[in-house]
């Protein structure tokens, strides 16, 4: 059963990629492309956005911290005046390996502003539009009705299923974002408002590349943007990927905390 309205056709569809430099962001923005959307790309590196609007004619470069309040209204502001959004995903992270025994308030604290704050800074310039449009198009929206007000796509991750050893710092705010997809999710489908949460295993980024351990299932940007797209299609509320890693990391999620934390002590020998 779907839990959001399938996405049939992507022609003259506009979808606002936050996080589009590189990776994730990167590799699906490039894949909408292709498939005929309008597609809208932002983050930080000018140069990077720049080099994405040249070589995909028809895409719109913004640059933008997601992390700035008046900057995040203002570059959505400038979009409505130019048409209806139809979809936003979120994908702007940052990562840096942490333990407690090393612990960095500036360094948690920067991992809130980029994965989870600057999400809520999204979502306040976004969400009066899409339910403004629910209102004003659609009325009140059956969720059975096919019909789609707007989608609200935000990237976690299966680190933030559960506590794990060196993500102090990354895995809660990714945990937030699971907890905020779904909470988003009840309050907003039945208004014709799609809310779909991404949760990647190891994917082949400038955030993983720095990691000193093997990481299982690693996939590349091109591999994780296609599940993502496949899984907006099939109108799937949680995509997660590749699935011979996330299911396992899903059961571990169902385990007591007496089993829990041994497993993961052998599992990671930390």
């Amino acid at each position: 059963m779907s839990l959001n309205l399938k996405v049939r056709d992507w022609r003259g569809k506009s979808v606002w990629v936050v996080g589009a430099s590189s990776g994730i962001g990167r590799a699906t923005a490039s894949a909408l492309h292709t498939r005929g959307a309008r597609v809208i790309v932002s983050a930080r590196q000018s140069d990077a956005l720049n080099s994405f609007a040249h070589q995909h004619p028809g895409a719109v470069a913004v640059v933008l911290d997601s992390t700035d309040r008046a900057a995040v209204i203002k570059a959505a502001q400038t979009m409505f005046e130019n048409g209806p959004l139809d979809h936003v995903m979120y994908c702007a992270g940052h990562y840096q390996e942490l333990r407690a025994t090393e612990f960095d308030l500036d360094e948690m604290l920067r991992h809130e502003h980029v994965n989870y704050s600057g999400a809520l800074m999204v979502l306040g310039a976004v969400l009066p539009h899409f339910l403004e449009r629910a209102k004003s198009q659609y009325g009140i929206v059956r969720s059975e009705q096919a019909v789609c007000a707007g989608h609200i796509s935000l990237i976690s991750s299966v680190a933030g299923f559960r506590g794990l050893p060196k993500s102090l710092a990354y895995g809660p705010t990714k945990a937030a974002l699971i907890n905020l997809a779904e909470t988003l999710y009840l309050d907003l489908q039945p208004l014709g408002i799609a809310v779909s949460l991404i949760n990647p295993g190891f994917v082949q980024t400038p955030l993983t590349a720095h990691n000193q351990f093997k990481m299982p299932g690693l996939v590349t940007p091109e591999q994780a943007a296609q599940a993502i797209i496949r899984g907006w299609e099939r109108g799937e509320f949680e995509i997660h990927f590749p699935k011979r890693f996330t299911r396992w990391m899903k059961l571990l999620r169902v385990l007591p905390y007496r089993l829990y934390f041994p497993l993961v002590r052998r599992m990671t020998g930390l």
